[in-house]
């Protein structure tokens, strides 16, 4: 098992910046694949972004392309999401996942596909 913790979360103006982080503890990090999702009110949850377990492949949603960086610190066992150029459309209660049953070069979209989540960030984007 893993224990995951987002932090990072708040409320910023359109066009500022976040960065989310992804605690884990209980296992090391690398043997997993990570992704960020998130669920806005009355939406379903929707992929962000995934990474493989050393870092050396990585995918995002379309809208997010050119705006967010996921990235991990094995080392320190914590996953990152830089959020750039804001917009209000990215405002979610966004989710980091881990996956363990995928080798490395097959990433993950879909979040029946992840086994362990942690409780989620508010991310608020104001006009």
């Amino acid at each position: 098992q893993v224990q995951l913790v987002e932090s990072g979360g708040g409320l910023v103006q359109a066009g500022g910046s976040l960065r989310l982080s992804c605690a884990a503890s209980g296992r090391t990090l690398s043997n997993y694949n990570m992704g960020w999702f998130r669920q806005a009110p009355g939406k379903e949850r929707e992929f962000v972004a995934t990474i493989n377990r050393n870092g050396g492949r990585t995918d995002y949603t379309d809208s997010v392309k050119g705006r967010f960086t996921i990235s991990r610190d094995n080392g320190k066992n914590t996953v990152y999401l830089q959020m750039n150029i804001l917009k209000p459309e990215d405002t979610a209660v966004y989710y980091c996942a881990a996956e363990f049953r995928s080798p490395d070069y097959i990433l993950k979209y879909t979040a029946g596909a992840y086994d362990y989540w942690g409780q989620g960030t508010q991310v608020t984007v104001s006009s």
